[in-house]
């Protein structure tokens, strides 16, 4: 691990800590920690051979649409049942799915200090009735899942801020690490689509307002304020791993061509600025902002414009990981079949 991403990792830990012991301006904890944490999961997300499993533009398509569904669903179950039960439910799912999010992140720390076999070996654990169902896992991943279910009691029982942020940064580290738009262009579809529906459902209908607050799960980042009224700042997660994603594939584009960091840090300025952006509006004129209003013209634009004045607008169009997948593959496949002969 690099310097810098050492480093990263230790600010966002402190950050995340530091409105226990010392009073933190909640728009600067909001601007730092999504940027952070944007940063961790770009780093983390490089990895030795491109993803097998990208987005594909139908699919891409497709999100706002099964976003305003799901987001749809989740108001009037709010509104219809009780807001007790319908959070009961999400918190078991929301236990399980923490103990997964918060071992994947703890794992590269922990799995240095074990034995190789144990990072290498698979075991593997069929479901009583159900055979044909498995499970793959190593030693070490069941040692990084010691300490996640532990914090994901902490939080199932407190519902403390600090664990739901802890458990919400997980989240969106494990999904700007695991998930791929591909390419460009299938980033460029999925960021303008979201960009319309959080315009929709922020500005025209109080659904997205009334979702965040009644939602009492680890879907957003809390941040602690000096106002009685308003005790929390929140920022959800959405607008932390939608942008972070397309940030991401700037700085695997990077890699892929063997330079440096360059249109990375254009994206993650445009992510820096947009973030800021959105904060100032919003305490201008003291009302909830759909802050991918901000973000996504911002991050398209900053590397856009860089892009352009470099005069590399077609190889940026032309990069496809799911290509470069298939294409590792095969060179591992011909590499093998050498080796047998």
């Amino acid at each position: 691990m690099k310097n810098n991403e050492r480093l990263a990792n230790f600010a966002l830990a402190g950050l995340t800590l530091a409105p226990l012991l010392v009073k933190v301006d909640p728009n600067l904890n909001v601007i730092l920690t999504a940027c952070l944490a944007v940063y961790v999961g770009c780093y983390r997300s490089v990895k030795p051979t491109p993803p097998s499993e990208t987005m594909s533009n139908e699919h891409a398509m497709r999100f706002p649409f099964v976003g305003s569904a799901m987001l749809l669903s989740l108001f009037l179950l709010f509104k219809f049942l009780s807001k007790d039960l319908v959070n009961a439910v999400l918190t078991c799912y929301f236990f399980v799915l923490g103990i997964i999010a918060l071992s994947a992140t703890l794992l590269p720390a922990i799995k240095r200090y074990l034995p190789k076999h144990w990072n290498d070996d698979l075991i593997t654990w069929h479901f009583p009735y159900f055979r044909s169902l498995e499970i793959e896992f190593t030693r070490s991943q069941i040692v990084a899942a010691i300490p996640g279910t532990f914090f994901c009691a902490w939080y199932a029982s407190q519902k403390h801020w600090l664990a739901n942020n802890i458990l919400g940064l997980a989240f969106c580290i494990q999904g700007i690490e695991m998930l791929s738009l591909g390419s460009f262009k299938t980033g460029v579809i999925l960021l303008a689509g979201l960009f319309v529906y959080d315009i929709f459902w922020v500005f025209f209908t109080p659904v997205m307002v009334s979702v965040a607050k009644s939602f009492d799960a680890p879907i957003k980042l809390l941040f602690p304020t000096a106002d009685a009224k308003r005790p929390f700042s929140m920022l959800g997660l959405g607008d932390i791993v939608i942008p972070g994603i397309f940030v991401a594939l700037a700085l695997r584009f990077d890699v892929s061509r063997g330079k440096d960091s360059q249109y990375f840090k254009s994206a993650f300025l445009g992510y820096t600025v947009g973030l800021v952006l959105t904060i100032v509006v919003m305490n201008w004129f003291q009302a909830a902002q759909p802050a991918l209003l901000y973000i996504v013209p911002a991050v398209i634009g900053f590397l856009a414009a860089h892009v352009i004045w470099n005069g590399e607008v077609q190889p940026l169009l032309e990069f496809n990981e799911s290509k470069s997948a298939s294409s590792s593959q095969d060179s591992s496949e011909i590499d093998s079949a050498k080796k047998v002969e």
